[in-house]
């Protein structure tokens, strides 16, 4: 009943004139504000979200496939708006009209400026045949990038018999078959590295085509409406702007191969699947560090913490009555010292069956000028897939855990704290390339000593996290960051180059020969690597922002750049916040000064 009751309003929406309709009432926005929130848009938003989620968290299958529906149904009549030429010439004509542009608030300028940016990037300029031709390639796409994501998580199986005995223990056993659906990094054999890497990353026929069709449309489509490539039409948006120059090292491979060969003497070759495994022998015992990061004292440290930057509170609070999805879920109030109530988080923290294994957050509104001068307030969800408590201890997290909790958790932030005219850009709506600062910023606070000392205590005895602890713990990010750093950039170049020019070849090929120009370890035959192909750049500046924990500058975060969401050109917000627009050197040295590390302690402790 629920899905339902997105799904049946959505088709009486889907029935409606598709001019928006402005509300007729006593407002307190302009003409011009007032069609920026007209209320078709708002309600394809609200239901686009919830759809969105319940299509992926929503326990019952029903429920979910309803919602995905719904999703392909909104997703269908965005991009017949996003053609719709009476929509688009109205504002054209109000962009074109100095004397009521020159009036305009800079974010209903910014905002504006985007909705025709939405019509131009759809084709609104074709003739109507090839107008009808974007739409139709658009739906494709939608139903080819959800094809991709959940083939992209399916395991792999292999006989039984064509693997030795002795591993079998280390997989999922399935009749007469052993799957594999992940590349056991930890695991400290070689052979069930290799036979989990070589397995789970073996070409699926079914999967190669969906991606060679994806590219192949997402291409046409970018052509289509006039772009040289799609690269260059998902890039127009954003910071980049365009395809740029990538770069790579090999310094930590080599540090790799000298503990491999200490290790594991007599196979000295350093390959794909030793790597992560290397990494994490380079970096610390996550067990040793898990009873001092229980859920709860976590969850502190992120409530002081910004408390201490932004004068906000997280309160518990007890949700009614078929409010949430499972029972597990937490709900808190995010609370200004002095602004009031700014929104609600869910916390859906723990793992179920079924559940999205990836760490995500989810806009279940966003928040808004309201036109009696009142402001929406935003809600949102985070999803994470931690280990339930049992008698004896609460819910422990390994560093990786915590860390992947305050991102998710900047994410959420952000949300709270955008305080946007608008919904269409409201926090965690702006490009692809600034969404990710926030979050990233706050792995940053994950890994600084002063954060961690102020949480950090034992479940048990409250001992704090000793100090050698906490130091080497904040140092051991830095090991081996310039390989991960290089496979980012390998990434990248991967996916510039598929959503590049057409190549005569098979995506396959090209990966094989972007691997060896750009990345220091040698491509394994029969393989293929299958990563997000929507985001194509990150920037690598946040070390350039913070010398944080101070509250001065963290209202100056919230004011110069968490405020407006997607409301302002980023660059401008970045500008705002450093005071100074930054180089391309500036974000070179800004990462390399964070990938210095001195090494000695770890090899030396690897050895031992």
């Amino acid at each position: 009943r629920a899905v339902m009751s997105v799904y049946r309003p959505l088709v009486c929406l889907l029935r409606q004139a598709t001019a928006a309709r402005v509300w007729r009432t006593v407002t307190t926005w302009s003409p011009v504000a007032a069609a920026f929130n007209a209320r078709v848009h708002r309600r394809l938003d609200l239901f686009h979200q919830n759809a969105d989620f319940i299509k992926v968290a929503h326990p019952d299958p029903s429920y979910r496939e309803a919602a995905e529906r719904t999703c392909i149904n909104i997703g269908t009549m965005v991009e017949r708006l996003n053609t719709n030429v009476d929509l688009c010439k109205s504002l054209k004509d109000l962009l074109e009209n100095e004397e009521i542009f020159s009036k305009l608030d800079p974010e209903t300028r910014r905002v504006a400026e985007l909705f025709m940016f939405d019509f131009e990037i759809s084709g609104i300029h074709l003739d109507k045949k090839k107008r009808k031709e974007a739409v139709n390639l658009n739906v494709k796409l939608l139903d080819l990038s959800n094809q991709f994501l959940m083939s992209c998580h399916m395991p792999n199986r292999i006989e039984k018999r064509a693997l030795p005995e002795h591993i079998h223990q280390h997989f999922t056993k399935d009749g007469n078959y052993i799957q594999i659906g992940g590349l056991n990094a930890d695991a400290p054999d070689d052979l069930v590295r290799e036979v989990a890497y070589k397995v789970f990353l073996y070409p699926n026929e079914n999967v190669m085509h969906i991606l060679e069709e994806l590219l192949s449309c997402r291409d046409k489509l970018a052509r289509l409406v006039g772009y040289e490539s799609y690269a260059h039409r998902a890039l127009k948006g954003t910071m980049a702007k365009s395809p740029g120059r990538l770069y790579s090292s090999e310094i930590d491979f080599e540090m790799m191969r000298e503990m491999k060969t200490k290790l594991n003497p007599r196979n000295p070759g350093l390959i794909t699947w030793h790597v992560v495994f290397y990494l994490c022998r380079f970096n610390i015992e996550p067990s040793l560090y898990s009873p001092y990061f229980s859920l709860g004292a976590c969850m502190e440290g992120l409530n002081g913490l910004f408390t201490q930057l932004y004068g906000v509170s997280l309160l518990a609070e007890q949700p009614s009555v078929g409010e949430v999805w499972s029972e597990d879920v937490r709900k808190l109030a995010v609370v200004h010292e002095t602004e009031g109530l700014l929104g609600y988080i869910y916390c859906d923290f723990f793992y179920r069956p079924d559940k999205p294994h990836q760490d995500c957050h989810f806009t279940i509104r966003g928040g808004r000028q309201l036109e009696d001068g009142q402001y929406q307030l935003p809600i949102v969800v985070l999803m994470l897939n931690l280990p339930h408590p049992t008698q004896s201890a609460p819910t422990l997290l390994s560093p990786g855990m915590m860390e992947n909790l305050f991102h998710e958790m900047g994410h959420a932030m952000h949300s709270m704290l955008g305080r946007t005219r608008y919904q269409h850009v409201t926090g965690t709506r702006c490009v692809t390339d600034f969404a990710e600062v926030p979050s990233i910023l706050m792995e940053y606070f994950a890994t600084d000593y002063r954060v961690i000392s102020q949480f950090a205590r034992h479940y048990q005895t409250g001992q704090p996290l000793p100090q050698s602890m906490v130091a080497r713990l904040c140092e051991s990010k830095k090991v081996c960051g310039a390989a991960d750093t290089q496979l980012q950039v390998f990434y990248a170049i991967m996916d510039q180059v598929y959503h590049g020019k057409p190549q005569n070849r098979s995506t396959t090929d090209i990966m094989i020969d972007m691997q060896k120009k750009y990345y220091g370890l040698p491509y394994v035959t029969n393989t293929v690597r299958v990563f997000h192909l929507n985001q194509i750049m990150l920037e690598f500046f946040l070390p350039i922002f913070f010398n944080f924990q101070n509250r001065e500058t963290g209202e100056r975060y919230r004011r110069e750049m968490l405020a407006h969401g997607g409301g302002k050109e980023p660059m401008l917000m970045v500008e705002g916040m450093l005071q100074k627009r930054p180089s391309i050197e500036d974000f070179v040295n800004a990462l390399v000064s964070d990938l210095d590390p001195d090494f000695e302690i770890f090899i030396m402790d690897s050895e031992g």
